[in-house]
């Protein structure tokens, strides 16, 4: 992942984080034709925001709903793939923000479905991202609480329809990150997808990743979930920020018939965490010693 876009994405939570501007929301939910990416696995959220559908004979799983004005995008291009919202039985959550979890609370009323997430993502979408222990605490959007959420354990693994969907634990960005692997195939060739989360070290103004009084193992566990994504078995990697991994500069690619696909890298999440390790790094360096 180059710089640029990894600059590119934080500055985009950041304004998220701090202005949340009619602007930048807009941008982000821009309309976005939706297309499968590969095997049963579909994008069917805005432009600038990742939602992701995996079909099974069973019934659907939708990983992550935006905005809260995204909701009713994300249902038409279900639809107009075909599929039909109330078809979807599982809503997944990568992180807690507005502009990942803002448009579930809808999407759960429209399709009946239960939603899952961590047990610190359910505890902070309960709170409709008003969650203290969130680095972006009162710099973050608030949003239509979610209720109901079934929390999932790290390595978890869920089974709908003959596909098994996993849950790893990537703290760090929130202490609910959570990023998700599956397996999709077309004909004989099965390949491994990762939906990694985000992995910015982003915060409000002042708070202190290095915080070791009221949180001693933050920078540590932060570090475990950059190992985590880097470790993963990934053919093709997928982000809640598509511009966070390339997304639409490799679809272009294959759109124009590149060969081989663009979007299959073998090294897309190894390069993806040592981007977040850099940052991290670098962020932790400019991080006072003590509270102000």
């Amino acid at each position: 992942m180059s710089t640029r876009l990894s600059l590119a994405v934080a500055l985009g939570c950041s304004l998220l984080s701090t202005v949340a501007g009619a602007q930048d929301r807009a941008a982000w939910n821009a309309p976005q034709t939706p297309f499968r990416i590969f095997g049963n696995t579909y994008y069917v959220g805005p432009h600038g925001l990742s939602s992701i559908l995996v079909a099974t004979p069973h019934g659907l799983v939708l990983i992550d709903g935006d905005l809260p004005e995204s909701a009713s995008r994300i249902e038409a291009n279900i639809r107009a793939l075909g599929f039909r919202i109330t078809d979807v039985r599982w809503i997944l959550n990568s992180h807690a923000h507005s502009d990942h979890a803002g448009g579930i609370a809808e999407l759960q009323r429209m399709s009946g479905a239960q939603v899952l997430a961590s047990a610190s993502g359910a505890h902070a979408m309960e709170l409709g991202g008003a969650d203290p222990e969130d680095p972006q605490f009162q710099d973050a959007p608030t949003y239509p609480p979610v209720h109901n959420v079934h929390a999932v354990s790290d390595g978890e693994t869920l089974h709908l329809g003959g596909v098994d969907i996993t849950a790893h634990a990537t703290p760090g960005h929130t202490p609910g990150s959570t990023s998700w692997t599956w397996r999709s195939c077309e004909g004989r060739i099965c390949l491994n997808i990762v939906y990694a989360d985000s992995l910015t070290a982003i915060s409000r103004p002042q708070f202190r990743f290095t915080d070791d009084a009221a949180h001693p193992h933050r920078v540590e566990d932060f570090r475990h979930a950059i190992a985590t994504v880097a470790a993963l078995p990934c053919d093709i990697l997928l982000t809640p920020h598509p511009d966070a991994s390339d997304f639409w500069e490799r679809v272009q690619r294959r759109n124009e018939g590149k060969h081989p696909d663009p979007l299959i890298d073998t090294g897309a999440c190894k390069a993806y965490a040592d981007e977040a390790e850099k940052n991290l790094d670098a962020r932790l360096e400019k991080e006072p010693t003590s509270q102000p």
